[in-house]
């Protein structure tokens, strides 16, 4: 459920070194040796999965800016850091031109390359919002901007494909929540209308007294309250597209006047002298069983058939589960940056919770608990924590977020480096329980015990190994409490007697 970072290098140790660190925030990684391999897998079956590349530039197979230059080609939003131990001018200039979103010197801090991932994450993010919300707004959403990787979506997309390259009229059907506006949307997108007027009426949510003046407009003084001469939706979407969401909850005698406007392409309006020629698509849409509504009378029969001529059926979303971690992804990348939250990703844990979960109210509904869970989140994943509604719902115990979840994390951080090796008694953790930093002057004190552990005691080789004098030595385990009244050191059940320091130590030091 996390990004995918691919990282190209083609030094073993460090691959291991960027990969611990960039696992530690919560986003999936995977490596290449070189460019060679770094292409395949950008171009392969995984190269949908990518989210940015940190790639190096000097490589023996293929260098760093070739690969940019080809990646450029297949992969032009794709976000690429490069990382370099040559850092010159010269190279960032080079590589910025080749396409590079940034250029890193080595060695970089993890915090460093950190930053640069989740900027260019969001930049990446960002735009394909703004990109995609520009589209909905210019009324030119296509398919290529709507998310469904499962077989059933893309069933569903290849029918509006080919439905946009005539003005057959089209019934959308499928459970509220499921998408039907969209796909409506990019039905329009992919037409000769695009970028036309595209119109959207809920039939359920009109007051009854409203419907005809709303759906076929109205003259000045047709009725009580007309002041001025209002168009209706009809003639709002003339050239373009009317979506008419929620179909099966217009009334009987609306359905007549729909169908004469259907057939005859013209519309007439509330106190209007003549019919108004009017040229708009039919969309429709609905989430009852229009079938079963016309043979129990509450729906025209010849209008459905005027209506029902290219169905496309949505499924739900719990009969295409393989659609719920790229659109989980989605939500969670674009509430993440809305809300200023440093969530990258869903714990396991979390992602089986979804995926197992039935979603009644389908895609819309996954929306919001993604939205409420990003709000609440204080980690870097969502957890099963985070979704207590849905646990509830199943019966499942949700599990509070465990404090040492970080420091977990780290622990499997070192054991990348070194998985060989035993560990050490001298080991220093760098964070608490909760997984933050600890005070120096604690770090500090643990050091030293360390230290005359490590070294039996033996104060000089102490002093030396840490690199202070001895009499600052002695200082610190005063200030620290590591000296008992007697002036012994205890460690670990012995003792050795602490010579009182040199006079006169400290003021030579100072001199």
């Amino acid at each position: 459920m996390a990004q995918t970072i691919l990282i190209v290098d083609d030094d073993p140790v460090q691959r291991r070194l960027l990969e611990a660190a960039i696992s530690r925030s919560g986003m999936t990684v995977i490596t290449a040796p070189g460019g060679g391999p770094a292409l395949d897998l950008v171009n392969g079956p995984r190269g949908e999965q990518i989210a940015l590349i940190l790639l190096d530039l000097i490589m023996p197979d293929i260098d760093g800016l070739e690969v940019l230059a080809k990646v450029r080609v297949g992969h032009p939003d794709l976000p690429v850091i490069v990382l370099t131990a040559k850092g010159g001018i010269d190279s960032a200039v080079e590589a910025m031109r080749a396409g590079a979103n940034d250029f890193l010197v080595k060695p970089a801090s993890p915090e460093r390359i950190a930053v640069s991932i989740r900027n260019q994450l969001k930049i990446g993010t960002l735009s394909g919002e703004v990109s995609r919300l520009k589209k909905k707004t210019d009324n030119r959403l296509v398919f290529d901007d709507l998310i469904g990787t499962s077989e059933q979506m893309k069933q569903v997309f290849r029918l509006g494909q080919r439905a946009a390259q005539s003005t057959i009229p089209i019934l959308i059907e499928g459970e509220s929540g499921v998408g039907k506006e969209l796909i409506a949307r990019a039905i329009q997108g992919s037409s000769d209308r695009a970028g036309k007027p595209f119109v959207a009426v809920n039939c359920g949510a009109i007051p009854e007294n409203l419907i005809e003046s709303i759906l076929f407009g109205h003259e000045k003084g047709a009725f009580t309250g007309a002041s001025e001469r209002h168009l209706g939706k009809f003639q709002e979407a003339d050239g373009g597209t009317l979506f008419l969401d929620e179909i099966g909850e217009l009334r009987l005698d609306m359905q007549v006047k729909l169908l004469r406007a259907l057939q005859e392409g013209e519309v007439d309006s509330v106190g209007g002298k003549r019919p108004v020629k009017v040229d708009a698509r039919i969309i429709s849409a609905t989430n009852r069983d229009l079938t079963e509504l016309t043979r129990e009378g509450h729906f025209r029969e010849d209008l459905f058939y005027r209506l029902n001529v290219f169905p496309i059926f949505i499924p739900p979303l719990r009969d295409r589960r393989d659609d719920i971690p790229a659109l989980a992804r989605h939500f969670i990348t674009r509430f993440a940056i809305e809300e200023h939250k440093p969530v990258a990703g869903l714990t396991s844990e979390a992602a089986d919770l979804l995926d197992r979960y039935s979603w009644p109210g389908n895609v819309r509904q996954l929306e919001n608990t993604i939205f409420r869970a990003v709000v609440l989140c204080d980690g870097s994943l969502l957890d099963s924590c985070d979704f207590p509604q849905i646990a509830a719902a199943m019966g499942v115990e949700a599990k509070p977020r465990r404090p040492g979840a970080v420091a977990d994390v780290q622990a499997m951080e070192a054991a990348a480096f070194a998985p060989a090796l035993p560990i050490s008694p001298y080991s220093l953790s760098l964070t608490d329980g909760g997984g933050h930093m600890r005070k120096m002057d604690e770090l500090e004190s643990e050091i030293v015990r360390l230290a005359i552990s490590r070294y039996d005691g033996h104060m000089s080789e102490v002093a030396r190994r840490l690199g202070i004098g001895r009499s600052t030595l002695y200082r610190k385990l005063k200030e620290f409490g590591l000296e008992e009244a007697d002036g012994a050191a205890l460690q670990d059940g012995k003792t050795e007697e602490l010579p009182e320091p040199p006079a006169g130590d400290e003021q030579r030091k100072a001199g």
